[in-house]
């Protein structure tokens, strides 16, 4: 039997979760693997091991999906609640294949939220080395001063750690409240309404406008729609691209520092011989 695919990544290929939810699941004892509890880096032959999540067997995918919805507020970015709260599974119910949600929105939260079955898709997006821009409209309380907005902008301290500076520009502004614009380019948890707390500013209301290149559009709530071929194709190149960069970054820097460490001693050295550089 040809057991040439790790489990992780059959799970996230049948659209069960993204492989970093996978790893956790396995490791939670929640999968086997024809009858036996499953363990990190086991492999499997998607064609005949049966592999099952909590007792129910993992049905291969034939078709992928990509959807947007525009969750309302009072919704859990979740496909089931042990305490019986709505959950973004509900507003998809009438599909027949079963997707998983791609990043959160937080509760009292509403606006743009990915889904699909394509576990690959989903981890390029969410993954922390390749977040796509995502925009915000967010409504705050009781006003805002350039100094907040600088601060928001350039980043605030959230459980020891900085926020990736931010683009924020003001929409709207009348007495006791204001409309703010946010792109922010990190996906950490109530990010917004931690960053905005830090400045002293309430949060009435939060929704996500566009990520990347898709955009909510007029699109109700409660309603979805599948994603372009192009949209796809967008979301894709912009994670890949960031993340390219981004590793390209990290080589350099690790680079540097060897460099330093070494006194200079990995830096190419030039040839040596009488005939280098100018004669005088």
């Amino acid at each position: 039997m040809a057991k040439d695919t790790r489990l992780q990544k059959m799970l996230a290929e049948c659209g069960i979760a993204s492989r970093r939810k996978a790893e956790e699941m396995i490791a939670a004892g929640r999968v086997a693997v024809n009858g036996v509890r499953a363990q990190i880096g086991d492999k499997v032959d998607v064609k005949k091991d049966k592999v099952t999540v909590d007792g129910q067997r993992v049905q291969t995918v034939d078709e992928k999906m990509y959807i947007m919805v525009h969750k309302p507020r009072g919704y859990l970015t979740s496909m089931s609640d042990d305490r019986g709260r709505k959950c973004v599974s509900e507003l998809v119910e009438e599909l027949p294949v079963r997707l998983f949600p791609i990043g959160r929105l937080d509760k009292d939260s509403e606006g743009l939220l990915l889904m699909t079955n394509d576990g690959d898709f989903a981890n390029l997006i969410a993954h922390p080395s390749t977040h796509v821009p995502k925009v915000y409209r967010v409504t705050v309380r009781p006003g805002v001063t350039e100094e907040q907005l600088t601060r928001l902008a350039v980043g605030v301290e959230i459980d020891g750690r900085m926020t990736a500076p931010a683009s924020v520009r003001v929409l709207e502004q009348q007495p006791g409240r204001v409309v703010l614009e946010f792109v922010l380019h990190e996906g950490r948890n109530r990010q917004i309404r931690n960053m905005c707390e830090a400045v002293g500013l309430e949060v009435a209301r939060l929704k996500r406008t566009a990520i990347g290149a898709v955009k909510l559009g007029m699109l109700p709530q409660g309603r979805f729609r599948d994603l372009t071929p192009d949209e796809v194709r967008r979301l894709r190149a912009a994670a890949q691209k960031k993340g390219n960069a981004q590793n390209t970054q990290r080589e350099e820097e690790k680079q540097n520092a060897a460099n330093r460490t070494n006194g200079g001693k990995n830096r190419r050295s030039r040839p040596a011989g009488k005939n280098r550089g100018r004669t005088r």
